[in-house]
């Protein structure tokens, strides 16, 4: 698998989880091996530096990144920040991330958070080595209606995502 697509809010009406289920299939549609994984099915325990990290789940989701070439995460914005089941999923499996390529979608309530990925994104950079595909796709609640994607511009977008993370390679 080349590809790993890992939906990371706990709502059943994500609209994080619409935007990685989009990015999967442009990922499949341009010939991609490419996996999806919905945090929901992986009840992880809090990241407290000592027996979180001999969780089973802990274990199979590094599997999963580290096997990745890249990891596509998609966040829902809570507070001016990505949700915290993301961040505890890096705290988790820190070193599985070093290498990989990372592009970021993520869903808001509003258009005033759209740069509160860049603190995750420089943590995966510094911590990790990881490359940050330099354009993520920013959604906000007006995109979606009855659990669909409306917006053709973020459409077009998710699918400039895929095709940008599938032509980059990490030196």
């Amino acid at each position: 698998m080349e590809y790993l697509v890992l939906a990371t809010s706990l709502r059943t009406d994500s609209h994080s989880r619409i935007l990685a289920r989009h990015v999967t299939e442009a990922y499949a549609q341009r010939g991609g091996q490419v996996a999806f994984v919905d945090l929901r099915n992986y009840p992880l325990p809090l990241c407290d530096g000592g027996p979180a990290y001999d969780d089973p789940g802990v274990a199979a989701l590094s599997a999963l990144i580290a096997e990745a070439r890249v990891v596509t995460l998609a966040v829902p914005i809570y507070n001016y920040d990505v949700n915290a089941a993301a961040k505890n999923l890096v705290e988790l499996t820190g070193p599985a991330w070093a290498g990989r390529i990372v592009a970021f979608l993520c869903a808001a309530g509003g258009q005033r958070s759209y740069m509160s990925v860049l603190g995750l994104a420089n943590s995966l950079m510094l911590d990790f080595r990881a490359l940050i595909v330099p354009r993520f796709v920013y959604a906000t609640k007006a995109d979606f209606q009855d659990g669909q994607l409306i917006s053709p511009e973020i459409a077009a977008r998710v699918d400039e995502l895929a095709e940008t993370s599938m032509r980059l390679r990490y030196v």
